[in-house]
């Protein structure tokens, strides 16, 4: 079933707890992983010009962990955090994720880089435990940002060119 996407990204749901995100980029897949991985590149694009990232804190290895703090326009606080289980540099991370807000709805997501004439196919699968828990986080309106957040991200893995 796909969801109706605004944005250049692509967001779909194969089964009841997954949600499936495919976003082109253009550039070279080491400069959209590098954005992703990198504290101060993340401050840059993930609060979607919705606010300002305080946080980008990232210990990239296997039993590493990851914690992303934004304070929105209008002040409030926005927390996931999450344990990398497989990094594959440039390539692949599967890291579990939870959202702050709502802990009891953690998801694992695989992340995975792919490269064609310069050109980044970026996909994000979250698994969620519940449909419930996939549905929350559908409807939480995170599509608006996360559109807004992947352009960002693109114009940063430009600048690194």
């Amino acid at each position: 079933m796909a969801v109706t996407s605004s944005g250049t990204a692509v967001v779909t749901l194969p089964t009841d707890t997954q949600i499936l995100i495919t976003r082109e980029f253009d550039a070279p897949r080491n400069l959209v992983y590098q954005a992703w991985t990198t504290p101060a590149l993340v401050k840059r694009w993930w609060a979607a010009a919705r606010g300002e990232v305080t946080v980008a804190d990232i210990d990239l290895r296997v039993g590493g962990s990851w914690r992303w703090v934004m304070v929105t326009n209008g002040g409030f606080e926005v927390a996931f955090h999450g344990e990398y289980r497989e990094i594959i540099p440039n390539e692949r991370i599967v890291s579990t994720e939870v959202y702050e807000g709502v802990p009891e709805a953690a998801a694992v997501t695989t992340m995975t880089f792919t490269e064609q004439d310069g050109r980044t196919t970026f996909t994000l699968l979250v698994q969620h435990k519940t449909q419930e828990h996939r549905d929350g986080h559908i409807n939480s309106g995170m599509e608006s940002g996360m559109q807004t957040a992947m352009d960002l991200l693109e114009q940063v893995a430009v600048s690194l060119i």
